[in-house]
C-alpha cells in the first residue's frame, strides 16, 4: 500500500473516531519518522471561565511510558561505563534491604520487590506528598516481603523502576530530573519534555500542558483525579519518579523514537540488548527487554511498545521496527480502555494493508438507584487469584451509601449499580458482577477486564 494510500485511510478512520466523542487527547503515526497523521481531538484545559483545546504540541504527563525513558537513562550509565548490568543494587545502595537483586532484574521487573503503593497506602501520611527516597526509607522501614526469589519470576513492579531513578542519581551525581535532560532530551531536541510533578513541583506549569482528566457519570462528566476522594493517591505519590511523571508532547517521542535507531546515540549491542526477551532462572524468557514489552506481530512484524496508565492520562508508544513504523497515543481524558485498544488495533489494519473494524462507539451506561438494603448480600471479603496465582483480597463496603471495593494492594474503587447484582468501575472503564447469592450472601465476584474476566470466591 502505498503511503497516499495509508494517509486516507487514517484520515478516514479519525473522521470515524471524532464522530463518536469518545476520543480526548492526540494520535500520531509515523513511518519512517515521517507522519502519516497527527491529530487532535478534545480538550487541553476545562475550567469555569475557560475551554483549552488541545494542539500536536501538548504536554502529557507519560505514566508508565515513563519506564523506557528511565530505562535508556541506565543505558546511557552503561554506555558511559558507569554500571554493569549484573551489578548489585546494594553497591550503589548499600542501605538496600534487598539483597541478590541486580540491575538487570530491576530493569526487567524480575526483582520480585513488592509494590510501594499498597505500602503507602496503609503507612504513609497521606497530607505529605512522598519523593523517591521517601519509596526507599519506607522499604528500609517496614521492609515488605519480597514475592520471589530474584529472576525466578516475572512480574510488572513500580517499585523497580523509583529505584532505578534513585540509582541514577547515585551513580551520576545528578538529579533524575537533570541527568535525563542532559543525556537524552537535550541532545535530541525533545524542548518540550521534562520530568514534572504538577502538585509538588513550584515552577510555573508549562505551556499548552494537557490536565489529565477523568470521566465521571456522578459528576456528570471529566473532572480532575484530584476531586474524586478515591484517587487521593495523585496527591500523596506526586512527587515519585522512575515509574512515571516523565511529561512530554508526540512529536518529542517522535523523536525518540528515531534517537533509538541511530548507531551513534545507542551502539548496537545496547540496542539489542534493549530488545532482547528476558530469560528466567528456569530457562523460560518473558516477553520484557530493558523497558519495553516486545511482541510479534503477523502482519508488522516486531514490535517493542510500553503503555501508560495513571488517573486522568492513557499513554501508548509502540515501534514496528521491522517495518520502521510508529505509534503514539497520548490521552488526558480515556472514558473507555476497550475503545482505546479497538483504536490501536484499527491503526495497525491500516498499516498492515487488512480490512479496517472501526472501533463501536462507547456505550452509554446508566446509573440505577439501589439502597443499603440491596448492596447487603455483597458486603464481605473476597479472593481474586492473578496470572501469577498470587491472591488479591478485596473488601466490598459501604461508603456514605455506596458501594466499594478496596484491593489488598491499597487500591479503592467506587462500584456504580447498572443493575441490581452489577456494577461499573469508572477508573478501568470495566464491569464486576455479583454472582451465587445463596442465604442473603453472594458467593462470588466476577470482574470482568476488557477481553478477560477474573473471578473472586468470597472468604467470609
Amino acid at each position: 500500500m502505498s503511503r497516499g494510500e495509508k494517509e486516507a485511510k487514517l484520515s478516514a478512520l479519525m473522521g470515524s473516531i471524532r464522530e463518536h466523542e469518545s476520543f480526548n487527547g492526540v494520535i500520531l503515526v509515523a513511518e519512517q519518522g515521517k507522519p502519516l497523521l497527527c491529530e487532535t481531538m478534545g480538550i487541553a484545559e476545562l475550567s469555569q471561565d475557560n475551554v483549552r483545546p488541545l494542539t500536536t504540541d501538548s504536554m502529557f504527563e507519560l505514566a508508565s511510558v515513563s519506564k523506557p525513558i528511565t530505562a535508556l537513562g541506565i543505558v546511557r550509565l552503561h554506555q558511559l561505563g558507569k554500571l554493569e548490568w549484573d551489578d548489585p543494587v546494594s553497591r550503589w545502595l548499600p542501605e538496600f534491604p534487598y539483597p541478590g537483586i541486580t540491575i538487570r532484574h530491576l530493569l526487567t521487573h524480575t526483582s520480585g520487590l513488592s509494590d510501594y503503593i499498597a505500602l503507602f497506602t496503609e503507612k504513609w501520611n497521606h497530607a505529605q506528598i512522598a519523593v523517591n527516597n521517601d519509596v526507599l526509607d519506607m522499604l528500609i522501614a517496614h521492609r515488605p516481603a519480597s514475592l520471589f526469589a530474584p529472576n525466578d519470576r516475572w512480574m510488572y513492579s513500580n517499585t523497580g523502576y523509583i529505584m532505578l531513578a534513585i540509582l541514577i542519581e547515585r551513580i551520576s551525581g545528578q538529579s533524575y530530573a537533570d541527568f535525563l535532560s542532559d543525556q537524552i532530551f537535550q541532545p535530541l531536541g525533545m524542548t518540550r519534555t521534562r520530568v514534572y510533578n504538577r502538585r509538588l513541583d513550584r515552577d510555573p506549569m508549562p505551556p499548552d500542558y494537557a490536565w489529565g482528566y477523568v470521566y465521571r457519570l456522578e459528576h456528570g462528566g471529566y473532572v480532575l483525579p484530584d476531586a474524586v476522594p478515591e484517587m487521593n493517591y495523585v496527591y500523596y505519590l506526586d512527587g515519585v519518579q522512575g515509574d512515571g511523571t516523565v511529561n512530554s508532547t508526540a512529536t518529542d517521542l517522535l523523536r525518540l523514537d528515531r534517537a533509538l535507531y541511530n548507531d551513534n546515540f545507542i551502539h548496537p549491542q545496547l540496542r539489542e540488548a534493549m530488545f532482547t526477551p528476558v530469560t528466567l532462572h528456569n530457562e523460560e524468557s518473558f516477553n520484557y527487554g530493558f523497558g519495553w514489552l516486545i511482541e510479534q506481530h503477523q502482519q508488522l512484524g516486531k514490535v517493542v511498545s510500553h503503555s501508560g496508565g495513571w488517573p486522568g492520562y492513557a499513554t501508548l508508544l509502540k515501534r514496528y521496527i521491522e517495518q520502521d513504523l510508529t505509534l503514539i497515543l497520548l490521552q488526558n481524558g480515556e472514558r473507555d480502555y476497550a475503545y482505546t485498544q479497538q483504536l490501536i488495533r484499527s491503526v495497525e489494519q491500516v498499516l498492515a494493508g487488512e480490512q479496517i473494524e472501526v472501533p463501536r462507539a462507547t456505550a452509554q451506561r446508566t446509573i440505577i438507584p439501589l439502597s443499603a438494603e440491596d448492596y447487603e448480600p455483597f458486603l464481605g471479603e473476597y479472593l481474586f487469584k492473578n496470572e501469577q496465582e498470587q491472591p488479591l483480597p478485596a473488601e466490598v463496603y459501604m461508603k456514605q451509601s455506596q458501594l466499594c471495593m478496596r484491593l489488598g494492594n491499597g487500591m479503592a474503587f467506587l462500584l456504580l449499580p447498572i443493575s441490581p447484582t452489577r456494577f461499573y468501575e469508572q477508573q478501568t472503564a470495566t464491569e464486576l458482577e455479583f454472582a451465587g447469592i445463596e442465604a442473603g450472601k453472594s458467593s462470588r465476584l466476577i470482574w470482568y477486564e476488557h477481553e478477560s474476566q477474573s473471578v473472586a470466591e468470597r472468604m467470609q
